[in-house]
């Protein structure tokens, strides 16, 4: 476990989808990963719940290929994000890459049409 909720969080759903898992519960979590989760949530790849009793999150994988954060975080003016999206993405057309704005988290796509750009957080597809 490092100090990278983000990056923990994205790697127990990768190790999860590796061995065969459907659903898994992460133990740590913030507000910048629950974001991240609605994300996925709004364009299909994943549901999750949360528990705030026990303070976990379960997760449901239903489509999803790979999803992984972006160390160390690179800022990326909004000229950048396209060469962000060829790295990070397989395609400029398939998948997400979430940039942090002063606005909040969002996809490059409503990071282009708002013209902002901001920190490369993670992607996922």
């Amino acid at each position: 476990m490092s100090q990278d909720i983000v990056a923990d969080g994205f790697n127990e759903i990768m190790n999860a989808k590796r061995v065969g898992k459907v659903e898994l519960t992460i133990k740590r979590y913030s507000k910048v990963l629950l974001n991240l989760f609605e994300m996925m949530k709004s364009k299909g790849h994943i549901d999750y719940e949360t528990n705030e009793a026990e303070k976990t999150v379960t997760v449901k994988i239903i489509k999803l290929n790979e999803c992984r954060a972006v160390k160390p975080r690179y800022y990326a003016g909004v000229a950048d994000i396209d060469k962000y999206l060829r790295r990070f993405l397989p395609s400029r057309n398939f998948g997400s890459l979430v940039i942090s704005t002063n606005k909040g988290l969002m996809d490059q796509k409503d990071s282009v049409a708002n013209k902002l750009g901001g920190s490369v957080i993670a992607y996922f597809y």
